[in-house]
């Protein structure tokens, strides 16, 4: 058999896998990259192949806003999501949480050898559908191999860069005493969607996670309502940790009302059955909005007016503390503390 002059054989992506060569800075990897990188995240930037990526500058009087994320989810595909489109729903809310207007992402991986190519390419597949449909390229990007047995299969950090409008300031730290304290929908979807898979727990309908691109959400409510202070994504430790950090940055106490607190039925049975409270579970397409109480009814309408927030609820309000607690009016009438969660839970949530 005679090859062709300067033959390179294709990428096995039914049944190769991941080798060293693919990162070791040769032709390997230059063929994994424009196979399966490139490719799915074709755009104007990637294809001129240079280190980095020269991006237009913002509007006049707009601000940079850049969030970063490291995912190692396990199992990587999980109803409802996998690794691939929660790394950029994770780094497009983290940008969109602060105000901004997600523009473009970078992306990292991490690959173990042997990690399967159809794996591989079916992970970076679900990354650009997700980029595109959000309408948030991933511009530029690198690609790293370690040895069988120093990492677990696919770890990925991806970047985002957003643009602030002028006057936009969003942040923990303004909570306000009477402030009413809003989530976007169902809590805790996302981390039992995982620990069901991950512990094969069958229910009588499957819980899927709520991983999703949150900035058009977030367009809404803050036309709707100019004047929202905080905007949160509760991921890991859930509501109970992002409302103490929130408590500490502002320095001020919150109170909910348990009963107004939105947890799907199938979501709190799994909890009761785990022993776990949905308050500290993760979530990956969830909001947490702080705003004046006059404006909280007109925000909820605006977030159930969104596919993405129409489970939306007024759960609690801004108290002044000095200790700063985050309690709960429980559904028998009394009080409990709301407080960060202690150890790993739910280890590789996201």
């Amino acid at each position: 058999m005679t090859l062709k002059k300067n033959y390179i054989r294709p990428l096995d992506l039914r049944h190769g896998s991941v080798d060293l060569s693919h990162g070791g800075g040769g032709r390997a990897m230059v063929q994994l990259i424009g196979d399966v990188f490139a490719c799915a995240f074709d755009n104007e930037w990637l294809r001129r192949g240079d280190d980095g990526a020269v991006l237009p500058a913002p509007a006049p009087g707009e601000r940079l806003v850049m969030a970063t994320d490291a995912h190692v989810v396990s199992p990587l595909f999980f109803p409802g999501g996998d690794i691939g489109c929660l790394c950029v729903h994770g780094t497009i809310n983290d940008v969109a949480v602060m105000g901004a207007r997600p523009l473009y992402l970078a992306a990292s991986f991490i690959l173990e050898e042997g990690f399967p190519l159809a794996g591989l390419a079916r992970i970076v597949a679900s990354m650009a559908a997700a980029a595109q449909a959000a309408g948030v390229p991933v511009v530029t990007g690198d690609t790293k191999v370690v040895e069988k047995g120093k990492g677990d299969g696919i770890f990925i950090t991806t970047t985002g860069i957003g643009a602030l409008p002028s006057g936009r300031e969003l942040s923990g730290a303004n909570a306000r005493p009477g402030d009413a304290v809003i989530v976007s929908g169902t809590l805790g979807d996302h981390g039992m969607a995982i620990m069901a898979q991950r512990e094969n727990l069958a229910f009588d309908s499957a819980i899927r996670s709520d991983t999703a691109a949150l900035h058009g959400l977030v367009a809404a409510a803050l036309a709707a309502v100019p004047r929202i202070g905080v905007l949160r994504d509760p991921t890991r430790g859930g509501l109970a940790a992002t409302l103490n950090e929130i408590a500490q940055q502002s320095g001020v106490g919150i109170v909910l009302d348990e009963a107004a607190i939105p947890v799907d039925p199938q979501v709190a049975a799994a909890c009761e059955f785990l022993g776990l409270d949905p308050l500290n579970i993760a979530n990956e397409g969830k909001l947490v909005a702080i705003c004046p109480a006059d404006e909280a009814d007109a925000l909820v309408a605006a977030l159930r007016g969104h596919p993405l927030g129409t489970r939306a609820a007024r759960i609690g309000e801004v108290v002044a503390d000095t200790h700063r607690f985050v309690q709960m009016k429980t559904a028998l009438g009394g009080r409990r503390m709301v407080d960060w969660l202690a150890g790993e839970q739910l280890p590789r949530i996201c």
